[in-house]
């Protein structure tokens, strides 16, 4: 008789196969749990690396060129501004590499335009200062916004070399320090006021006060600014002896490197009362005849004429100077006569001139200047109060900065 399988074995093989087919099933679920989420957008995302690509602009500080998702921004921490940035605008290494016949080519096609970009300025952010050296321009003064500068003069010039050396080339001189501020009512009226600390006869301690109108702007599309400007001036803090001013600056951009400036004034009663006149008690005996004879003007003006000249972005070399009409700041030298009488008197003015290099960071601007004269109001600058000629040069700052 044959014998029934061992109840043992049976339940052995079942647990057995129960147990594989279960292994088979869990596998074969998280397979595909493991292929969906691989699969599934999130996944993707998670998976895919950042497209955000940042490069500094090497032409200008501040400049921040941002790509994303195939958009290009030119970021301007400095004016606060962002432009976007066309495919021929791009820089070699962000594009598609070239072939080596046209490479060279795109390259310097490239890199002219993002010098020229770089030249460019927007309305507010014009290269040149509030002054060449002496002479002031039509920069724009936005609203709301506080502008000072400063103004620093020494006394003894750079000729001769053998003498001035001695003193730091007349940095150990008398200094002037005068300053100003000028603030944006619109975004095309402002008001200003300066004050002077020169003192000799007829001019000391002058204060100026002022309102100007900008008519005309520089930005990427106006080759032309044109301001025009009225301010008073007084003696001893505003107290005495006014002189009134009227002038119009213009600046005409000739190249993307070059502006050219313009700023005729006229001064009424820059010599009123007589002040600058001598006076007869002045000399031993009192000579009264010479200066009953000796005759200055009254009124004078002003054809200043200037030029900057950017050798980078930033930085800059400057020249103005000054011609003029009527009366003209000098010093008053007495003519004697082989008795050592007066006889009649002499007007010693020079016309002023400046030359000097310029630095501008951000809202900042600096300038090393080389001029003949001290005075820098208005209706002042157009001489040397030093009564030195052109060639005979001190050595100047100018500063500005913005608020």
């Amino acid at each position: 008789m044959r014998r029934p399988p061992s109840p043992s074995r049976s339940g052995l093989g079942f647990v057995l196969f129960t147990l594989i087919s279960l292994l088979l099933f869990i596998s074969s679920m998280s397979g595909q749990t493991i292929g969906t989420a691989e699969n599934s957008p999130a996944a993707d995302e998670t998976k895919k690396p950042s497209a955000v690509k940042v490069t500094f602009d090497p032409s200008a500080s501040g400049v921040v060129i941002v790509e994303s998702n195939g958009e290009r921004l030119r970021i301007d921490t400095a004016r606060k501004t962002v432009e976007t940035i066309t495919d021929s605008e791009l820089t070699p290494a962000a594009a598609t590499e070239p072939s080596r016949a046209t490479k060279s080519g795109s390259e310097g096609t490239v890199a002219k335009k993002k010098q020229d970009r770089s030249l460019q300025f927007d309305k507010g952010w014009e290269p040149y200062d509030y002054r060449i050296v002496n002479v002031p321009t039509p920069k724009h003064i936005p609203k709301g916004s506080w502008n000072m500068t400063f103004t620093h003069r020494f006394s003894q010039p750079l000729r001769p070399l053998d003498e001035s050396a001695d003193d730091l080339l007349g940095l150990d001189s008398f200094g002037i320090a005068s300053f100003g501020i000028a603030y944006g009512v619109t975004d095309k009226l402002y008001v200003s006021a300066y004050r002077s600390p020169v003192c000799q006869r007829g001019l000391c301690k002058s204060v100026e006060v002022g309102v100007g109108y900008n008519w005309l702007a520089h930005d990427k599309e106006s080759p032309i600014a044109l301001t025009t400007y009225a301010s008073i001036e007084g003696n001893d803090n505003f107290t005495e002896e006014y002189t009134y001013n009227l002038q119009a600056m213009l600046s005409a951009r000739a190249h993307k490197r070059v502006y050219l400036f313009f700023s005729p004034a006229v001064h009424f009663n820059s010599n009123g009362q007589k002040r600058f006149n001598p006076r007869a008690t002045d000399f031993f005996p009192p000579a009264t005849a010479a200066v009953n004879n000796f005759r200055l003007p009254t009124h004078g003006a002003t054809f200043g004429f200037g030029a900057q000249v950017l050798i980078t972005r930033n930085v800059s070399v400057l020249f103005d100077i000054a011609a003029r009409t009527g009366f003209k700041l000098g010093t008053i030298r007495p003519v004697l006569n082989n008795l050592f009488q007066v006889t009649g008197f002499t007007n010693d003015s020079h016309p002023s001139m400046g030359i000097g290099v310029q630095r501008n960071v951000g809202k900042h601007s600096f300038a090393l200047t080389f001029s003949n004269t001290q005075a820098t109001t208005t209706a002042r600058y157009n001489s040397s109060n030093l009564a030195r000629p052109v060639k005979d040069l001190i050595i100047g700052f100018n500063l500005s900065r913005r608020f």
